[in-house]
């Protein structure tokens, strides 16, 4: 379960509150901070060291309409300063509404034009395979996203690809007009991924879940979230 008492974890619902405004999406802050925390705490290995490595993971955030969990979880593990945070979506910060890779330390992908992080994510896989790379490639999308379709093309490409180091963590807060027959992970099952379905507040099944093996396919897992205050 979560556990408000994890190095870190504790700082950061003072550290989103210091980004205010009403263009904030805080919804999409707080469905986002728990998965963020369980992946850059305790699976992927990406440091402010290692950024500009080639054999670093990857984590590409496609849910980029509400990046303040992303910039506090960025700020604890030390890509950036505390003291810039209340400066977000000012015109002269580079802390945008929308993450941007060329000014913001740590960012993999410019994104909030949601489709596009799968798509990007299925590339990354793809090219770091070729280079004989094993790099884990994770990336974040929100459940009415997969109504894009650049979505469901990737969907097919990977699983046919068998892109096992590939990731894609769907955050289901509820919010998708259309839906899936038979449930989210059902969509990827079907073209042949692995899928878990878990809580997206319980750190512990969270990182049993992207870190429990899935040879041979790629993995997506169904993050069930329900509101709750930062």
């Amino acid at each position: 379960m979560t556990t408000a008492t994890e190095p870190g974890y504790a700082d950061l619902p003072r550290l989103i509150s210091l980004m205010t405004g009403d263009d904030k999406h805080q919804a999409a802050a707080e469905s986002t901070v728990d998965v963020l925390w369980v992946l850059y705490d305790r699976v992927l290995d990406i440091t402010p060291a290692n950024f500009r490595s080639p054999n670093r993971d990857r984590f590409l955030l496609s849910k980029g309409h509400g990046p303040m969990a992303y910039y506090a979880v960025l700020t604890v593990k030390g890509f950036l300063e505390e003291a810039e945070l209340p400066t977000w979506s000012n015109a002269l910060s580079r802390l945008g509404r929308h993450p941007d890779r060329r000014r913001v330390p740590g960012v993999e992908i410019s994104s909030g034009s949601l489709g596009h992080g799968l798509p990007l994510a299925l590339g990354t896989a793809l090219g770091l395979r070729a280079r004989g790379l094993v790099s884990k490639v994770v990336t974040l999308v929100g459940d009415a996203e997969l109504d894009e379709g650049s979505n469901h093309e990737a969907i097919v490409v990977a699983a046919r690809s068998g892109l096992e180091n590939l990731t894609t963590v769907v955050i289901d807060n509820q919010s998708s007009t259309r839906g899936w027959p038979g449930g989210i992970g059902r969509r990827f099952e079907l073209e042949g991924w692995e899928t878990r379905t878990v809580s997206g507040r319980d750190h512990a099944s969270l990182y049993t879940a992207f870190t429990a093996p899935h040879p041979g396919r790629p993995l997506a897992v169904v993050a069930v979230v329900e509101p709750k205050e930062l």
